[in-house]
């Protein structure tokens, strides 16, 4: 048995069966950070950028984001989405902002592409309100830190 799920016997692309899994609760979790100068970070703490909240707009992107992410990641499978949680924490230590997205849906195929995708438009969103500030922002330890449910169980990342 091939354990690339997303391709065939003959090593073609396919979009995977999922019609006779069972409907249970599926939990995704996943973070990333966005790392920036000291300066960024205190116009983002301050919230005086010229466009606004930078982490409330950050906020709605990141689960517009999971709400989209099977029209972004091609064979990924359209879901409904029952919750999406974004939350930023700020680190003046390492001069960053980090993102944490939790995403559930009871149905028949997990959600970590939902919660990964939030993570990634959330940061992106970041640097895009303040690029004119610091162009030298880097995206990085972006990971799944846990998912539950459906027939592999559970799954929590090892402490970074």
């Amino acid at each position: 048995m091939n354990p690339l799920t997303h391709f065939d016997a003959a090593g073609d692309a396919h979009m995977v069966d999922v019609g006779d899994k069972p409907v249970t609760h599926r939990v995704a979790v996943a973070a990333g950070r966005i790392r920036m100068s000291p300066l960024t970070l205190d116009l983002i703490r301050s919230g005086t950028t010229k466009k606004g909240d930078v982490l409330g707009v950050a906020r709605i992107a990141a689960i517009q984001g999971a709400k989209r992410t099977s029209e972004l990641i091609p064979l990924c499978h359209p879901l409904s989405i029952t919750r999406v949680a974004v939350e930023f924490s700020l680190a003046s230590e390492t001069s960053s902002v980090e993102c944490t997205a939790r995403v559930e849906t009871r149905g028949q195929t997990g959600v970590e592409m939902e919660a990964l995708t939030a993570v990634q438009i959330g940061l992106l969103t970041i640097y895009d309100m303040v690029k004119s500030a610091d162009r030298g922002m880097v995206i990085d330890s972006v990971r799944l830190l846990e998912k539950h449910g459906g027939k592999s169980g559970s799954f929590v990342a090892d402490a970074e």
